[in-house]
């Protein structure tokens, strides 16, 4: 049955959550930089520029990426409280609060 497979949003949270403070990682404005490249395809995309403005702003700011269980990958400044989710190949948006919730929780326990 197709729904044998369902999964609630706690239980997703959940998995979210333990998947991302397995995985963050500070990253370099060069990697962040370089994501950029690989994510967005048009120079001329609004969360490129977005990202990149950021970057120059902030040059010395905190950037952190994790990965969930569902391989979407999170991008994140806590200083700025600003992030991104894309899916490679699939979609991208803005890092909501649940999100962002996820993240600080990482940092904070990850030192």
């Amino acid at each position: 049955m197709p729904f044998d497979n369902f999964k609630d949003f706690e239980h997703i949270n959940e998995e979210r959550s333990k998947a991302i403070r397995k995985s963050l990682r500070t990253i370099s404005v060069e990697e962040l930089k370089k994501l950029a490249d690989e994510i967005f395809h048009s120079t001329d995309d609004p969360w490129r520029e977005k990202v990149l403005q950021l970057i120059a702003e902030k040059p010395h700011a905190a950037f952190y990426r994790a990965v969930t269980s569902d391989h979407v990958v999170f991008l994140y400044s806590r200083d700025e409280d600003i992030g991104l989710w894309f899916l490679p190949g699939s979609g991208m948006g803005p890092l909501r609060e649940t999100g962002k919730g996820l993240m600080k929780e990482a940092i904070e326990q990850h030192g």
